[in-house]
């Protein structure tokens, strides 16, 4: 019976070959994992819009934007992180989610899916607003024509780019206002399941944002927007930050300091920046415990343990006699300064901090590696003397490891500053619902906090300061504020490439290459300062409409 049964099956696998071969190429070459457009639901390609620019936005403001703010630095791999030393980024990341965007707008066009539409107008916005704030004019009404011939598309201004994502997001606040939606799949919608509502409140606040954002450049605009947006359904509370969970199975969907089944490399890489840990020891700050770790190993200055040697560990603290301290040209880390060029070169900087959280100071060229006397200067050796990121990071995945698209404190913080300058009330009523919903984000008890160093004091500095630190792991929005209001104020470290912060994005070597006459129409309208030095028109220290 065996023998039978071998030989049906071998005479049904030569009919399914026969068949098979007898079949047109252009039915079987069809990629069995792809989405065909023709029949592309906007379910199934929504996921992939909203995790790919979560995760985009996500790495960002982890990676060298955090390093910019000085939330962070690197002690090996730093360059770019530390010092700006960048060079052409491409968009084509982002280019790439829009061109599945359009598609999902035109399917839920198609379709008459009203929630659909709204998702896309919103998605669209966000990308597109990335794209026009990290590298300046870019191609919009011409772009994603590429199936109609137009591989050369003009760079529409930035004024262009953001009056359109306000025409975007009042339409999609429009649709989410009904309650004819059809066809929505919760788990589709990642981010916020299927609730129009929350999505209308993303998109306001979204347009909040940008509003904000054209403050100093177009201040009658922006205050007529702010009063409009501010009376619509806003994300207020904690428990409404738009966020993605990571799923930590890959390294595609695990927190960007670690992936699983590898070592902590990247997480041994980066400190916290010692312009973070000590404004939050200045405010008493109990977040920092949720940033940061403590040392393992601190350093006092003592002559305590001078009979056992120069330089002992003794019961988990390193103790330095003040003869040694002398005699190897160390010098004190000042609390709140960060050392200087000529300290670097002709000292070794040690950072006694007694409170245990040791950052390292921005930008500080070779010694980033073997920073406060690092017993491991290696790459990714673990440096005892300086404060790690909290241990959680060493995970791809956990309760306060998400993707960040925009929090209830953002928006707090934006409402204090239009109060601020007069365009509606509630100055601190904001700021300390926004400090009180950055706390509830990171689960740190406020307790005290807002009578103390924090106690609301009506200025744009502590808006902007409170601000700055609530961005903590999403700190490219910190640099947009930066670049628009100069707070908090920061400087450039001692080595870094220039003597300011960036500004913008390089344009990527496609756009000089491939659509040469727009991006020399482009760099041409770009600004030059002080900073661009050998760059030409096309710096990250170069001006764009929005900073003129």
């Amino acid at each position: 019976m065996k023998i039978l049964k071998y030989k049906l099956f071998g005479i049904l696998a030569l009919l399914v070959l026969f068949v098979s071969s007898c079949q047109d190429l252009t039915e079987i070459n069809v990629n069995p994992n792809g989405i065909d457009p023709a029949v592309a639901h906007p379910n199934l390609l929504m996921p992939t819009i909203l995790t790919n620019t979560a995760n985009n936005y996500q790495n960002l403001g982890f990676g060298n934007m955090s390093g910019v703010m000085q939330h962070t630095q690197k002690d090996a791999w730093d360059s770019d992180h530390n010092d700006y030393a960048w060079s052409q980024s491409s968009w084509s990341g982002y280019y790439g989610i829009l061109r599945d965007n359009k598609l999902m707008y035109d399917k839920a066009v198609e379709g008459d899916l009203k929630f659909h539409q709204g998702v896309a107008l919103v998605m669209r916005s966000y990308v597109f607003g990335l794209i026009a704030d990290l590298w300046g004019d870019a191609p919009y009404t011409e772009a994603l024509n590429s199936d109609e011939g137009n591989l050369k598309p003009v760079f529409d201004s930035q004024e262009v780019i953001y009056n359109g994502i306000f025409s975007d997001l009042a339409e999609a606040n429009t649709l989410f206002s009904g309650s004819d939606f059809k066809e929505v799949n919760n788990d589709a919608d990642v981010l916020f399941h299927g609730d129009a509502k929350m999505w209308q409140k993303f998109a306001n606040s979204l347009a909040l944002r940008y509003y904000m954002r054209i403050s100093e450049k177009s201040p009658s605009v922006a205050e007529a927007g702010i009063k409009v947006v501010s009376q619509l359904p806003l994300l207020t509370s904690a428990d409404e930050d738009a966020t993605i969970d990571y799923i930590g199975t890959s390294g595609d969907n695990s927190w960007p300091s670690n992936i699983p089944f590898a070592d902590n490399s990247a997480y041994l890489r980066i400190n916290v920046c010692s312009v973070l840990t000590e404004k939050l020891q200045d405010l008493n700050d109990p977040r920092i415990e949720v940033f940061a770790n403590k040392v393992e190993v601190p350093i006092v200055i003592s002559d305590d343990h001078a009979a056992d040697g120069p330089d002992v560990l003794f019961e988990g603290t390193r103790y330095i006699t003040n003869a040694e301290f002398t005699a190897k040209n160390y010098k004190l880390k000042v609390h709140g300064e960060n050392p200087t060029q000529d300290d670097l070169t002709n000292s070794i900087i040690v950072d006694t901090n007694p409170a245990m959280y040791v950052g390292q100071p921005p930008s500080i060229g070779s010694q980033a590696n073997w920073y406060n006397l690092n017993p491991a200067p290696v790459q990714g050796g673990n440096n005892v003397h300086v404060s790690k990121l909290n241990s959680m990071y060493r995970n791809p995945s956990g309760d306060l490891l998400k993707m960040r698209l925009i929090s209830a404190a953002e928006v707090h913080f934006i409402l204090a500053e239009a109060a601020e300058r007069g365009w509606i009330s509630g100055q601190q009523t904001h700021y300390e619902a926004g400090v009180e919903a950055s706390f509830e984000t990171w689960g740190a008890d406020i307790t005290g906090y807002l009578s103390g160093p924090a106690a609301y004091d009506g200025s744009l500095e502590q808006i902007m300061e409170q601000k700055w630190i609530a961005s903590w792991t999403v700190a490219t929005e910190s640099w947009f504020d930066w670049r628009r209001t100069g707070l908090p104020d920061i400087k450039a470290g001692p080595y870094a490439r220039r003597d300011n912060l960036p500004l913008r994005f390089y344009y990527g070597d496609d756009e000089e290459n491939l659509n040469a006459q727009n991006y020399l129409d482009a760099i041409a309208k770009l600004q030059p300062t002080a900073d661009n030095k050998e760059d030409n028109n096309d710096s990250a220290w170069s001006k764009m409409w929005l900073l003129q």
